[in-house]
């Protein structure tokens, strides 16, 4: 499968996106990998901060690729997509896909669902997706990170 194919599967829809979507997507990763760390809240809300920078972050790579995920498995489309915009390999996908679960488990069933452990997990897999989007976005689509003439 390709992004193509996606798009023809009506999973993802074509999208122009701009240096400052670009600069909005990564500022607002940034923010929640810094609010994540609040030591004083509980693990379960850390973590969906964590969750939503990383989230944030392969928004910004699928959109630099020129699409956009679809309304319907928005999360699992965005998450999915990593394997051809930054290819971070199957393991971090995987694992990522399996920080979604818990995260909605965590959002919508059972308070207290998720371990400090869990949430710490979650920053490393934010913070260095976060940088590794960055360099990508840099090397295939330079032009994303030059100010408007």
């Amino acid at each position: 499968m390709t992004l193509q194919s996606w798009l023809q599967n009506s999973w993802l829809v074509q999208h122009t996106t701009s240096p400052e979507e670009i600069k909005n997507l990564l500022a607002i990763s940034d923010r929640d990998l810094s609010a994540c760390q609040v030591k004083q809240l509980p693990g379960d809300w850390r973590f969906t901060i964590a969750y939503n920078a990383a989230l944030q972050a392969a928004t910004a790579a699928l959109a630099a690729a020129g699409y956009r995920a679809a309304r319907d498995n928005h999360h699992y489309r965005v998450i999915q997509s990593l394997e051809f915009t930054t290819a971070p390999g199957a393991k971090l996908i995987a694992t990522f896909d399996g920080f979604r679960k818990k995260r909605n488990v965590s959002s919508y069933d059972v308070a207290g669902a998720v371990s400090d452990k869990e949430a710490d997990e979650m920053l490393k897999l934010a913070t260095g997706l976060r940088a590794d989007v960055e360099r990508w976005i840099r090397a295939t689509r330079p032009e994303l990170f030059k100010p408007k003439v």
